[in-house]
């Protein structure tokens, strides 16, 4: 696990609250994507510091879970949400065991994806812990910006990626995996989803005031791939 959910947890969680990417980008997409969530019962997997779900319960949803590989991240869930969701520290690699079958109307998943080697068995346990119609929304990085680190230049190829984000005002060194939109669509439909909507980002209009240059980098390349996937 990166040090940018441990070490840097609580830095991570007052930036990202204020930043492009993740609130003027990722979040701002997500809950157009999402849309209303009154009286749905959510699993927030990756939740990170918990910002997805004090949306949730600012918009009166139902039960929250909220499930994160970082215990620091879980940490600060349960020290500004307490008992108003289920927190759990876990690798969802491994599934999600602690949430029931058929007991979510929506799952969403923020920015976490692309640290997952094998989605199989992840989105085989998302789609049994879903209701009959239920959906499964996230975000994920776009696989043809991360080719530029790519060592072997195969697109098909999923591939362990090395970088250095400045994401909380130092470098910090992280690892994920490229992998293509082929990829992501057969774990879908192997797994009993259908997409419903598929969507490569919209920006924040304010992001302009904040940096003209990333504004324009982020409505003119792609970044992040937003997806929205039905149980069948």
């Amino acid at each position: 696990m990166s040090d940018l959910y441990a070490k840097h947890a609580v830095k991570y969680d007052q930036v990202i609250q204020e930043n492009i990417y993740n609130a003027m980008y990722d979040f701002y997409t997500m809950k157009n994507l999402i849309g209303d969530v009154t009286g749905l019962d959510i699993v927030d997997i990756g939740c990170g510091s918990g910002v997805y779900a004090q949306y949730f319960l600012e918009q009166k949803a139902g039960e929250i879970t909220c499930i994160d590989y970082s215990a620091e991240m879980i940490k600060l869930v349960e020290e500004k949400l307490g008992e108003r969701v289920s927190a759990y520290a876990s690798d969802v690699s491994q599934g999600i065991a602690m949430v029931e079958t058929n007991s979510a109307d929506l799952v969403v998943s923020a920015l976490m994806l692309h640290y997952i080697e094998d989605l199989n068995l992840l989105f085989a346990d998302i789609n049994r812990v879903l209701k009959s119609g239920g959906r499964f929304v996230f975000s994920t990085h776009h696989p043809f910006p991360d080719l530029a680190s790519s060592l072997t230049g195969n697109y098909f190829q999923r591939e362990k990626i090395k970088d250095t984000w400045d994401t909380v005002g130092e470098p910090v060194e992280v690892q994920f995996y490229r992998r293509s939109l082929t990829e992501f669509a057969q774990a879908l439909r192997n797994h009993g989803f259908m997409i419903s909507e598929i969507s490569e980002g919209e920006v924040a209009p304010q992001a302009k005031d904040l940096c003209e240059k990333t504004y324009r980098y982020l409505t003119t390349q792609p970044n992040f791939l937003f997806v929205s996937a039905v149980k069948v």
